[in-house]
């Protein structure tokens, strides 16, 4: 299972036209079978990424900010928990934190989505074959009451790897931990920006496969690309482009190695949609391809002028300059510098300083999105109830046809995997 986080058709259409162009076509696209699903939570037309995962992981809607649980609060089990119970090999994947909104949902269950600590103990006791990802804060003494959760796996006989060079030296060990950023892994963008030595998505779900693979009796695979979610909140549309193109790469590589196979199904999708990104006709797709630089990393350049509590003109200016090519007006600078307080007053965190670095390209370069006040009243952050797309390949795809709800997506799962039970029941 692979999931865009985020991705709606209108990410995936700037992709293909920044990539491809307007003939263009992206691997997903070529799965045999396409359907389009809704994505609500229990308690809201439009989901937040823990009621989504919830959702698709254990066939349950459940209230925006839960984490495989009901409600009311009951434990639910998931799909990879079902085939860890049928003893068959199970892993996830994700360039966010291996304890964040949708990776959680398949291996914790915890009633508010941001317990990340509590989901890496869960993860730590319940044994699961990979994780591979950020997040390494999480299972540190710091966050763990004293505790090394990396060393306590260690000790369980998990090789633990930190970095793109370990991981490509690990081989295929029977389990893997691997954790390679304190907290998200970085924009594709920003790689050399930070002289990153993190692996890619790509590498990470094949060294994955490569451990899962070695079991006759099969496995259960989350592929997660999450930072799509990320950029399109920040309505970063080169982010857009090149995180759906390194997920869409990866797809490309999990259907190199499905080809060849009569067992396996491959399932694309994605958990919502963000921002509601379109592709206008006024875009300046040059422009978007030339940004070097992601609109976090860009405030971060930003000189602040602690006297006067915003960020200097002249810095301003010069890094949208170097990064973006738009020679930024004092008025426009005076507007971002208003843009990055709440209403209470108070600075907002850096990521959310890229939202309005974001929202400012995009708008110089007709870029197509959610108002950025609409953004700013929801407590999603600018998703939305869009339908979003599936595609399917393999063993049962054509039962992925039409209309769905992602509730339905694991329950398809388990019937042919032949379960003896179902996503969602209580634990």
């Amino acid at each position: 299972m692979m999931i865009g986080d985020g991705m709606g058709v209108g990410q995936i259409e700037i992709a293909r036209l920044l990539e491809h162009g307007k003939e263009g076509i992206l691997n997903m696209e070529e799965l045999e079978h396409t359907a389009l699903m809704r994505t609500y939570s229990a308690n809201n037309w439009v989901t937040d990424s823990g009621a989504a995962g919830t959702g698709i992981a254990t066939s349950t809607k459940t209230d925006n900010g839960m984490i495989s649980v009901t409600p009311d609060g009951e434990e639910l089990d998931s799909i990879l928990e079902l085939f860890q119970a049928h003893d068959k090999k199970v892993g996830v994947v994700s360039n966010n934190t291996v304890t964040d909104a949708t990776p959680a949902a398949f291996v914790s269950s915890v009633e508010n989505r941001s317990d990340s600590e509590e989901i890496a103990r869960q993860m730590y006791e319940a044994e699961y074959d990979v994780m591979l990802g950020g997040g390494e804060d999480d299972f540190l003494p710091e966050a763990q009451d004293g505790n090394n959760l990396m060393e306590m796996f260690e000790e369980k006989g998990y090789p633990v790897v930190t970095d793109r060079d370990e991981l490509l030296d690990a081989g295929t060990p029977d389990k893997l931990l691997g954790l390679f950023h304190p907290s998200y892994m970085n924009y594709k963008v920003d790689y050399d920006l930070y002289d990153s030595n993190e692996p890619s998505l790509n590498e990470m779900s094949e060294a994955a496969i490569d451990v899962l693979s070695q079991d006759d009796d099969g496995f259960f695979l989350m592929v997660e690309g999450a930072r799509i979610d990320h950029v399109s909140h920040a309505a970063d549309f080169t982010g857009i482009w090149q995180e759906t193109i390194e997920f869409d790469n990866t797809v490309s590589d999990v259907m190199e190695w499905a080809d060849d196979r009569d067992d396996t199904l491959v399932v694309v999708l994605a958990d919502h949609e963000t921002m509601g990104v379109a592709a206008s006709e006024v875009m300046d797709k040059e422009g978007l391809r030339n940004v070097t630089a992601s609109p976090e990393y860009m405030v971060t350049q930003f000189e602040f002028d602690e006297g006067e509590g915003v960020y200097t003109t002249e810095s301003v200016q010069s890094v949208f300059e170097e990064h973006t090519g738009i020679a930024l007006t004092e008025e426009e600078v005076d507007m971002f510098n208003e843009y990055i307080y709440d209403d209470e007053g108070e600075l907002l965190a850096t990521h959310r300083q890229g939202w309005e670095v974001g929202s400012v390209i995009a708008s110089h370069f007709g870029a197509g999105i959610m108002d950025r006040e609409i953004r700013s009243e929801g407590e999603t952050g600018g998703h939305t109830g869009n339908m979003v797309p599936v595609f399917a390949e393999g063993v049962g795809a054509e039962r992925f046809n039409g209309t769905l709800d992602n509730t339905d997506i694991t329950q398809i799962i388990a019937e042919l995997a032949e379960m003896d039970y179902e996503p969602g029941e209580i634990q």
